[in-house]
């Protein structure tokens, strides 16, 4: 039996904007994704038999079983793209809360995709890799990469940027899930046109590289902020106490701080706590900003 033991990395992101529903009804996005510390626990053991695939141990927060799974999907993707006759056993510490915007699910199937080339010592060209980690859903590319990010189309063309410089991230979520489908409707973006995607995607693209571009707003704040009023004051918070940007991630209902001072993300990680003491909240003060050298240095160093 072969295996190996992998952290999934959750990300935030540093800005997001949705220009309008495409063709082929997903939608256009301009997004900058950071992978952050907070991470799922996966193992995958690879042995020999019919090809099939199991999540067969889960802790932490519950996860779909079976097929709805999307790490199991992403088991059954590369068997089939590898043509390998194996099983696969995947064990899940689930810590990334779901419904949180901090892609969680996604950051789990990267994982295992790259799990199971790894064991099978067979080599997929990145292209491939890339189709295979695209079909699965929109971010699932991103978590094939790390650090930061530039995410055009749906959110699955990437473009590695300049690291940033190690932060503290400070991320609280509300205990509830946000449906990704019902954030989008909720913010009845326009339909996207050729003369306005062209003009947007030079905008955003120049603005990656200046200063100002961590500062960059999410659009779906407004519509969540709405169904939880509290997420705002805790946005206004996190800025008053020191944070250089503080956002909603993804659709949400996550919300973080970067802190470029650890004492500062410290003191508001405590102080969520007196204020919102009848909100249960995930809070992680500890977690950083994690670096695209340390997240492929997984199976590099093996």
């Amino acid at each position: 039996m072969q295996r190996v033991a992998l952290k999934a990395y959750a990300k935030i992101n540093l800005g997001l904007s949705v220009l309008g529903r495409r063709a082929d009804g997903y939608h256009e996005l301009r997004t900058i994704y950071q992978s952050i510390s907070l991470a799922d626990r996966l193992e995958i053991r690879l042995t020999r038999g019919t090809a099939s695939v199991r999540l067969d141990a889960v802790s932490g927060f519950r996860v779909p079983a079976g097929h709805q799974n999307l790490a199991v999907r992403a088991a059954e993707a590369a068997l089939q793209e590898l043509g390998l006759r194996r099983q696969v056993f995947i064990s899940l510490d689930k810590r990334i809360p779901p419904g949180s915007g901090l892609g969680g699910a996604s950051s789990d199937a990267a994982a295992v995709l790259r799990a199971v080339v790894y064991l099978s010592g067979k080599e997929l060209p990145r292209h491939r890799l890339l189709r295979l980690a695209a079909d699965l859903g929109s971010d699932v590319p991103f978590f094939l990469l790390g650090g930061r990010v530039l995410g055009l189309g749906r959110g699955e063309e990437i473009y590695p940027l300049p690291e940033m410089p190690r932060r503290d991230v400070v991320v609280l979520w509300p205990y509830e899930e946000m449906n990704t489908a019902e954030a989008y409707r909720l913010l009845r973006a326009p339909r996207l046109t050729a003369v306005r995607a062209r003009p947007t995607i030079e905008w955003f693209c120049a603005g990656v590289m200046e200063k100002s571009a961590v500062a960059m707003t999410n659009d779906f704040e407004p519509v969540v902020f709405r169904r939880y009023p509290q997420l705002a004051e805790v946005k206004r918070f996190l800025l008053r106490s020191g944070a250089e940007v503080a956002s909603l991630s993804g659709s949400g209902s996550a919300l973080f701080g970067v802190f470029a001072d650890r004492w500062k993300a410290r003191r508001a990680a405590v102080g969520l706590w007196r204020l919102v003491p009848k909100l249960p909240v995930f809070v992680g003060a500890r977690h950083t900003t994690v670096s695209r050298k340390v997240f492929q240095a997984q199976l590099r160093s093996r």
